[in-house]
C-alpha cells in the first residue's frame, strides 16, 4: 500500500516525500495490523480534525499516527521504557534525520509519547490531539458517531480490521509483557491484568504508602 495521492473519506494522504519514507519504513518493520491501524488513526484523526475545525499539518499527523505503535516490536522488549517512548524516539530519529524542525519533530514525539494519557493531549497542539483522537476512535469507538458511516466504511475497505479487537490486545500484551513495570499508572496494566496470568499491578497508594518517608 503506497501513500501516494490516496484519498479517502476526503482526507488526503500527503504526497511528499517525507509521508512516502515514513510509510514505507513502518510498513517494513511493523506487522500488517499496526500497519492498517495506524493508517487508520491518520484518517479517523483527520476527520476529527475537521468536526472541531483543527487547522494541523498534514504531514507531521501522518507521521505521528504512523509510529505511533512502532514501539510494540519485539526489538524493544528490552529497552525497559514505555513503549510509546520507544516509539516516539523512533519518530524523533527518522524526523531529525530528515532536517525537520525541532518543533515539529517535538509535537511529533509529544503526540506519540501521550497517546495513551487520556485527558492531556485534546489540550496541546492539533497534531497531539488528533493522534490521541485517532487512536481512541479506531481502538475504543470513542466519538463512533462523530464521523458518518459511509467514511468509516471507505476508511475500513481500505484498510480493514478483521478480528481487531482480540488482534490488537494480542499486539499490546505481546509489546508490553516483556517489561510489566512499565504498566505502572498507565492503561495498559489493564492488559496484562486480563491476559499475563500471575502480573500484579502497581497500587499508587502503596507506593506511597510504602514509600522510605516517615510520614
Amino acid at each position: 500500500m503506497s501513500s501516494d495521492a490516496v484519498t479517502v473519506a476526503g482526507v488526503r494522504v500527503p504526497d511528499t516525500k517525507l509521508a512516502r519514507e515514513a510509510d514505507e519504513l513502518v510498513r517494513d518493520t511493523t506487522s500488517e495490523l499496526i500497519y492498517h491501524h495506524s493508517r487508520r488513526v491518520f484518517f479517523f484523526g483527520a476527520l476529527q480534525g475537521r468536526n472541531r475545525d483543527l487547522s494541523y499539518d498534514p504531514e507531521l499527523l501522518y507521521v505521528g499516527a504512523l509510529f505511533h505503535d512502532l514501539g510494540l516490536n519485539e526489538r524493544f522488549h528490552d529497552s525497559g521504557r514505555r513503549f510509546e517512548v520507544d516509539s516516539a524516539d523512533e519518530a524523533r530519529r527518522f524526523l531529525t534525520a530528515r532536517g525537520v524542525p525541532e518543533d515539529s519533530v517535538r509535537r511529533v514525539w509529544t503526540a506519540i509519547a501521550l497517546h495513551t494519557t487520556p485527558g492531556v493531549p485534546e489540550f496541546l497542539e492539533p497534531e497531539v490531539a488528533l493522534v490521541t483522537a485517532g487512536v481512541e476512535y479506531d481502538v475504543l469507538g470513542i466519538g463512533f458517531d462523530d464521523v458518518a458511516q459511509s467514511d468509516r466504511a471507505d476508511i475500513v475497505s481500505l484498510h480493514p480490521r478483521p478480528d481487531f479487537k482480540r488482534r490488537i490486545l494480542e499486539a499490546f500484551t505481546y509489546g508490553v509483557a516483556p517489561k510489566p513495570e512499565t504498566t505502572f499508572g498507565n492503561v495498559k496494566a489493564d492488559v496484562l491484568a486480563h491476559y499475563v496470568p500471575g502480573f500484579e499491578r502497581g497500587d499508587f497508594v502503596r507506593t506511597i504508602l510504602d514509600s522510605q518517608w516517615e510520614q
